[in-house]
């Protein structure tokens, strides 16, 4: 079951702030709450399995083949000898992928 918390207290939130029509009230407030438990607000950047091209109900073998292929395309080292700015991209690119693969294998408990 998904979160509902979000919900409850955007209808209580919703009918209190509109004093003069309660109802319609509650229901801005019970979409505002749907959407917060949906995580529509969150920024994406925090999935890790996003930053790797995969769900989350990716096994460890396709985690591990997805890093691999990423961390090989982006490696600093792959882009030594290219302009200034593409190296930096590289760099920060390997560096997310670094960042989401040690965040999946943290979660998964590392194997």
């Amino acid at each position: 079951m998904g979160r509902w918390y979000g919900k409850l207290l955007g209808v209580f939130a919703g009918a209190a702030l509109l004093r003069v029509n309660p109802l319609l009230g509650a229901l801005i407030g019970l979409l505002v709450g749907h959407a917060f438990d949906a995580d529509w607000f969150r920024l994406r950047r925090d999935d890790p399995y996003a930053v790797l091209g995969l769900t989350s109900d990716a096994g460890d073998e396709e985690v591990d083949r997805a890093y691999r292929r990423l961390i090989g395309q982006y490696h600093p080292d792959r882009v030594a000898g290219a302009a200034t700015e593409l190296r930096q991209q590289a760099e920060t690119r390997a560096r997310e992928i670094n960042r989401a693969y040690d965040r999946i294998k943290t979660l998964r408990g590392r194997k």
